[in-house]
């Protein structure tokens, strides 16, 4: 099988290009991806840091990363949660308000540029099986060699 018959492959390459293209455009604003992916997804009422990583996929080191060079630039403030004090609640500030909503504009301007090049059928297709790829991923063991005769291991040969 060649790389570009494989799944994987074609998510790689075109999250790849998809993430140059959002970094350089966050770099026009001293920003990168990741920290516009985080800015949207902090809630009005501040989210509790332990929820950002799981809610955008990022590994926790990345995301203290992230978030400590966010609160650098005076992007964010962390505030002790007012009924739980265990809990740490991420705010923008009003800097990451704005930067926010810049954030939120590359995004739409992305969609909508998708939008206008592929028709809805078939992008409609796309994140439908986007969607079936992602259940398939979150609830089967696709390397388990009982259930795959690709990989188990009577079907190779010992040389």
């Amino acid at each position: 099988m060649k790389p570009l018959e494989t799944i994987d492959f074609n998510i790689r390459w075109a999250w790849a290009r998809i993430s140059r293209i959002y970094n350089a455009e966050a770099q026009k604003h001293q920003g990168t991806m990741s920290i516009g992916y985080v800015l949207l997804n902090i809630e009005k009422e501040g989210t509790p840091s332990t929820k950002l990583g799981p809610k955008m996929g990022m590994e926790s080191r990345s995301l203290t990363r992230t978030l400590k060079s966010m609160e650098e630039a005076g992007l964010i403030e962390r505030k002790k949660d007012t009924s739980d004090k265990r809990l740490v609640r991420v705010f923008l500030t009003e800097e990451g308000k704005r930067q926010r909503e810049l954030s939120r504009k590359v995004v739409i301007t992305f969609n909508d540029y998708v939008h206008r090049r592929i028709d809805a059928k078939r992008l409609n297709i796309f994140l439908d099986v986007f969607g079936e790829l992602n259940d398939i991923l979150d609830n089967e063991n696709i390397f388990e060699t009982e259930s795959n005769p690709h990989i188990h291991p009577s079907n190779h040969e010992k040389h």
